[in-house]
């Protein structure tokens, strides 16, 4: 029988990226192994058997969930593509798919897997700054988006000046390869704790604007609306 590690299902609306405002339906896989310092679920990292569900039980909390009028699951973590969940991961999707689900997948930006990414609709694949402690190859983004931008976004959490400058190297060195850049979100941090950060916001706007105006800047809408701490929204 197939058993996943997950930590929570439910529905809301996509607080950031291209797809802020759509209502879908979260599936948070257990288990990281990334460690990015600002991370806001970092009760998703540790691989613990507890949080373990069989597929079943999966997609009776998501059939649920959905009453047939939400068709779109977005799977996150944890890191729903560390190696040790990518089988029960992909049975997932295939049940999802037979259902007709749209599938989102929630990347972390330091590793491709093919036989997930050609299965998916779409992929929100990070790509990690300098205030993450965590490094995205410049190459593995240029391998990804050749293979997948056509269907996928890019997102970077701006905390600071040297953040946003490392975003603009990394699309700047795309852009030379000559490929077509798909939709490069930036988000500007918001850490748990924080109020609403307006002035690191206004920041990371005003740098876009002098840089030329190559990304989006989206924040995080479900942070605004119940705060930096609230879980399952």
């Amino acid at each position: 029988m197939t058993t996943l590690l997950i930590n929570s299902i439910y529905r809301a609306t996509e607080g950031e990226g291209i797809h802020i405002g759509v209502p879908q339906i979260f599936v948070r896989f257990q288990g990281c192994h990334v460690g990015c310092v600002n991370c806001d679920t970092k009760e998703t990292w540790d691989f613990d058997p507890a949080y373990t569900k069989s597929i079943d039980e999966v997609m009776e909390r998501i059939e649920t969930l959905s009453q047939d009028i939400i068709k779109r699951v977005s799977i996150t973590g944890g890191d729903p593509l560390h190696p040790s969940h990518i089988p029960s991961l992909l049975n997932l999707i295939n049940e999802l798919k037979s259902r007709n689900y749209f599938i989102n997948i929630e990347a972390a930006g330091t590793r491709i897997v093919k036989e997930v990414f050609d299965l998916v609709d779409f992929i929100s694949y990070d790509f990690k700054t300098p205030s993450t402690t965590v490094k995205t190859s410049k190459e593995l983004l240029i391998k990804f988006i050749e293979d997948y931008g056509f269907k996928a976004q890019i997102k970077a959490v701006v905390s600071d000046k040297k953040d946003f400058e490392a975003t603009f190297d990394a699309f700047y060195f795309v852009k030379k390869s000559g490929l077509t850049i798909p939709p490069w979100c930036l988000t500007p941090c918001f850490e748990p704790g924080e109020q609403f950060p307006m002035n690191r916001f206004q920041q990371v706007v005003q740098l876009n604007e002098s840089f030329g105006l190559p990304f989006r800047v989206i924040g995080q809408q479900h942070k605004w609306v119940y705060g930096s701490e609230a879980r399952l929204v």
